[in-house]
């Protein structure tokens, strides 16, 4: 499950004793969140000097480094080649992502127990040489995994995750949205039952 309280209070109420497993899918996307809201402020404080170099980028920073062409790598360097708060946490992202290629609990939590230590000493570092709170979403970050540390780790006793639920659940909202809803549900439904069929194709 993701890390909603009212999940987590659901699970306790009506399945005791059953093992939590917080899924990689969420725990990535909180990190995203934190990593955005940084560039959110970044950008505002940017705006107000006049400069627009983040502009258009927020996809970059929310990607896997990986995952990116060498052109968008490189435009990705160069905004956080200028921008310090950014390249701190978009680096702790990157870090955080190794955790899932641990090979057994014991490891994954020493890992993350040291990331966590290091995200709030290098956002409390930052803080301390500039006086700016901008890092304070790293901080927040590292706290709530820290709070969530057992459901994280109980990934690497089960080793499952909602990634193919979550992939239906966008296409879901993809067609609805291309869509402008369904009035009729009949045909709502023949249509979800017909989703794995579909294909996309790009134009031209």
């Amino acid at each position: 499950m993701d890390m909603s309280k009212p999940y987590r209070s659901a699970a306790a109420e009506y399945l005791p004793g059953i093992a939590v497993v917080f899924d990689r899918f969420h725990v990535m996307q909180l990190v995203n969140k934190s990593v955005d809201k940084v560039r959110r402020k970044q950008q505002a404080s940017l705006d107000q000097d006049g400069t627009k170099t983040l502009k258009g980028n927020r996809f970059l920073f929310l990607s896997n480094y990986d995952n990116l062409d060498a052109s968008k790598k490189k435009r990705l360097e160069i905004a956080l080649e200028s921008n310090e708060p950014l390249l701190i946490i978009h680096t702790m992202k990157e870090q955080l992502r190794l955790l899932w290629m641990k090979l057994s609990k014991k490891k994954a939590q020493k890992f993350l127990g040291t990331w966590v230590m290091d995200a709030i000493e290098v956002a409390y570092d930052y803080k301390a040489r500039t006086g700016s709170n901008v890092l304070m979403p790293l901080i927040k970050l590292a706290m709530s995994l820290m709070h969530h540390m057992k459901g994280i780790l109980a990934f690497f006793e089960f080793r499952i995750t909602n990634g193919r639920m979550e992939g239906i659940n966008n296409k879901i909202k993809t067609m609805k949205r291309q869509a402008y809803g369904f009035r009729d549900k009949v045909y709502f439904r023949l249509r979800l039952l017909h989703l794995h069929n579909q294909k996309a194709q790009l134009s031209g």
